[in-house]
């Protein structure tokens, strides 16, 4: 099985004509995902690589090809729109591969998105890949392979090398989902891990960090009082200085919150082994499985 999005899932794509949206559209329709329409306004009637449909709305591609999720690669300042038109449009799974997008949009959209009980990953994250199945967004198809672990981050090209360090090790992955890192997001860490805990076929979790916020902080509280599934830990950032954005916009320390030490610290006090390099992840996964 997978979490969030599997063989079954019908995807449309919300900027197909575009220069990132049809490259990443190609990637996804090689890997396998079930692309079934594709939205840009004024080029509705027209066809994406003589085989998807493309239609000016969202709610024209649900009610003509029935899609049941959405991979946004549209502007910034047009993102938020076009989050809350698949919404509204009755889209359960919205993930925004755009980033840039302006917090306070961000604001208002994650409640409007929940609100109409739809499920929004990213912005500024890589999307997920549940592997021999379906991908959604722009995880390298080859790095990853079907398997036992679950793989949850807020770093795109951590997740890439962790993956690929697993699935070299003979480890194959569930799903693997990159939630972004930016300081607002639809989905965190503590809701992939929960969706992980009931997928039958995830045995273990790799759950990567960074500097920043609280998040991974709640999450390692979270996995020792409801988990029962094995975690593996892994945080980017130990050498970055106070007050310095690293990469993402959520990846900043203020004082001494947010430093990789009190994040590494809050893990290893509530049970989770933390590696020390990505390339370590496996063996402690090897260890967490018994192998």
């Amino acid at each position: 099985m997978a979490i969030f999005a599997d063989k079954k899932t019908r995807v449309l794509i919300q900027g197909i004509t575009g220069r990132d949206g049809s490259f990443h559209a190609r990637q996804m329709l090689e890997y396998g995902t079930q692309i079934v329409a594709g939205v840009t306004p004024g080029k509705g009637g027209q066809r994406f690589d003589d085989s998807v449909p493309v239609f000016d709305t969202v709610d024209e591609a649900v009610q003509a090809e029935g899609a049941t999720a959405s991979v946004i690669y549209v502007p910034a300042a047009f993102a938020s729109s076009a989050i809350c038109e698949a919404a509204d449009s009755g889209i359960s799974l919205i993930v925004a591969i755009t980033e840039g997008v302006p917090v306070l949009d961000m604001l208002r959209t994650v409640r409007y998105v929940s609100d109409r009980g739809a499920r929004l990953i990213g912005p500024n994250c890589p999307g997920l890949i549940s592997p021999g199945q379906t991908k959604l967004g722009i995880i390298p198809g080859q790095i990853a392979a079907p398997g036992p672990v679950g793989v949850v981050s807020r770093s795109g090209t951590l997740t890439y090398e962790v993956v690929s360090a697993l699935t070299r090790a003979g480890y194959g992955q569930s799903t693997c989902v990159g939630i972004g890192g930016d300081p607002i997001i639809g989905t965190n860490f503590i809701d992939c891990l929960d969706a992980f805990e009931v997928d039958p076929q995830t045995e273990a979790i790799v759950l990567i960090g960074e500097i920043g916020g609280s998040d991974e902080q709640e999450a390692a509280r979270h996995i020792k009082e409801d988990l029962s599934k094995p975690v593996v830990g892994f945080v980017a950032g130990r050498t970055a200085p106070p007050g310095r954005r690293m990469g993402h916009a959520g990846a900043i320390i203020s004082g001494s919150q947010g430093t990789a030490a009190e994040k590494i610290a809050t893990f290893r006090e509530n049970g989770v082994e933390v590696a020390e390099r990505p390339l370590e992840v496996p063996d402690f996964i090897a260890s967490a499985l018994g192998g």
